[in-house]
């Protein structure tokens, strides 16, 4: 094969500069964040249930909360029956947050480490915050 040597650099070089952002990220990953669940409302509770089972909040919560939304105010429903058939409100602000009070280490650090930005808080108010 005629210029094999400037061929095989080439392609060494295109390989290392396409495969470069996967490198650059593996780098950087970090641990997962685990979320505090140290409120005070969750330590009173005797069974530290939540609205559903934690494997399928933490893949699905945002789709939960979407499908809420939409059953209140286009369907009117506001009761959801979870997980063993409990009853609850269907309210971020009434029923999520009053057991995970601490947004910033509960919410937060798991959309921060996933980068993404849910738009909850455009309507909702933080817990500790005050309306502007």
């Amino acid at each position: 094969m005629y210029n094999a040597r400037p061929v095989i650099i080439g392609l060494a070089v295109f390989i290392g500069l396409t495969t470069f952002p996967i490198w650059r990220a593996l780098e950087k990953a970090a641990p997962a964040p685990e979320p505090e669940l140290d409120t005070p409302a969750i330590q009173q509770m005797p069974e530290k249930l939540c609205v559903e089972a934690t494997p399928t909040m933490r893949a699905r919560h945002m789709q939960l909360l979407g499908d809420w939304r939409a059953g209140v105010v286009r369907d009117g429903r506001t009761v959801y029956a979870g997980q063993a058939g409990k009853k609850y409100e269907m309210s971020l602000q009434k029923t999520c947050l009053k057991c995970h009070a601490n947004k910033d280490k509960f919410c937060d650090q798991c959309h921060d480490y996933a980068g993404v930005q849910p738009d909850c808080w455009t309507c909702h108010i933080a817990p500790g915050e005050n309306k502007p």
